[in-house]
Order: structure tokens, then C-alpha cells, then sequence
């Protein structure tokens, strides 16, 4: 079952860039920390904290399964550099 919302951007709401992210997670939510690195620099500055509950984290994972089987079926697979997939992405276990 879908149904439609309307969805209300504020014209203050800016967009933000990130090359680099932190997951966090405990028992009743996961927290994502977006931060933008300047290539060279080992300092990066966070640009948004955003936190959802593990049902929702789990329907992301979903979501982007399915956007990225559509955008490669549509622009043709993503490369990464092999072994480097992860370098971006840090993960802090069952943080408090």
C-alpha cells in the first residue's frame, strides 16, 4: 500500500555535500554523521546529524538497493577503486 504526502522544503534549507560519513548505532536507533573532508587534509568538518530508528535504517538499505539496481540498469555500474569502499565510511559500535 503507497499514498502520496506532501512534502514541504523550506527555501532556507540548504543543500549539503558530503564525502564521508560516521554510523553510529545502539539498540534503539542508528545515527549518521555526514562530514566533508578536504582531499589532503586529515580534518573533516560535520555537516548533518541525522538519527532513525533500525526499522527505518533497514527500509533505507532497502531503498537504496533498489535506486541503485535502477541507476546502474539505467548509466551502467558503478566503480569503485577496489579495496577502497570502505575508506569513507567509519562505523562506532554501540556507542552511548
Amino acid at each position: 500500500m503507497s499514498h502520496e504526502i506532501s512534502v514541504n522544503i523550506p527555501q532556507s534549507l540548504d543543500p549539503v555535500y558530503s564525502n564521508m560519513i560516521q554510523i553510529a548505532y545502539k539498540n534503539d536507533e542508528f545515527t549518521f554523521v555526514f562530514l566533508h573532508q578536504i582531499p589532503g587534509v586529515s580534518q573533516a568538518r560535520a555537516k548533518a546529524i541525522v538519527s532513525i530508528t533500525p526499522q527505518h535504517a533497514k527500509n533505507l538499505l532497502a531503498v537504496f538497493t533498489k535506486t541503485f539496481a535502477d541507476y546502474e540498469a539505467k548509466f551502467g555500474q558503478i566503480e569503485t577503486p577496489s579495496g577502497k569502499q570502505q575508506d569513507n565510511v567509519t562505523t562506532i559500535r554501540g556507542y552511548s
